[in-house]
């Protein structure tokens, strides 16, 4: 099998694309590859898990293309990013369609709570949460080197990962509360914001894992 430094897992739920030409450019000479062979995965140096759409059909279809076990293995034994859904997905549990996640991180998947979505001015927040919003550092990690605090990233999601030990959490977001927008444990990290839509700074937080050597 052809060298393999950084695959893209495809379960049919993820922005494939733009995730993929976003690596490219900070991965020179690296061979990325769009995968939905277990195999390519669990013989890759490095997974990129990324996801849209809705928690109960991103698991179906991780069931479906029998990812699930090479997705754990991935992520116990080697350098592993998750993105948006790819994030919710390492929990245990999420309210959308009370569906059971991975469980590699421990806690829970929320919606934003209807009756408490409005800004300081009163103002009625929107769900999805939609746009470019600081992401607050809550710990120092080597994928935010040379990432100011409270740069903007991209978001676009209706529910947040609540982790059981607050101590996973990397980075937070207010939307109109702080909520977890980047977990990091061990081997892994993971993004609510999208780092292939989030320009320069999306960019480097990639390159930064491209060199991660946890």
């Amino acid at each position: 099998m052809q060298k393999v430094d950084i695959a893209v897992v495809d379960y049919g739920m993820g922005n494939l694309r733009s995730v993929s030409k976003a690596v490219e450019h900070v991965a020179k000479g690296k061979a990325v590859v769009i995968t939905s062979d277990a195999t390519v995965i669990q013989k890759a140096e490095r997974v990129i898990f990324p996801g849209q759409g809705a928690m109960p059909d991103c698991m179906r279809e991780l069931d479906s293309r029998n990812l699930h076990s090479a997705i754990i293995h991935a992520a116990a034994n080697k350098p592993f990013f998750g993105i948006c859904i790819g994030m919710q997905l390492l929990f245990d549990h999420s309210e959308e369609g009370d569906t059971k996640g991975l469980g590699l991180l421990k806690g829970n998947v929320k919606r934003f709570a209807h009756d408490h979505m409005f800004d300081e001015k009163g103002q009625k927040l929107k769900v999805p949460h939609m746009g470019w919003n600081q992401v607050y550092q809550t710990q120092p990690h080597p994928l935010w080197a040379d990432i100011e605090d409270a740069t903007r990233f991209y978001h676009v999601h209706s529910y947040y990962a609540v982790p059981d030990d607050g101590a996973i959490t990397a980075g937070e977001t207010e939307y109109p509360n702080r909520f977890t927008s980047a977990v990091a444990y061990a081997n892994i990290f993971a993004t609510q914001f999208h780092v292939e839509k989030s320009a320069q700074a999306g960019l480097q937080l990639l390159s930064n894992f491209v060199n991660w050597k946890p």
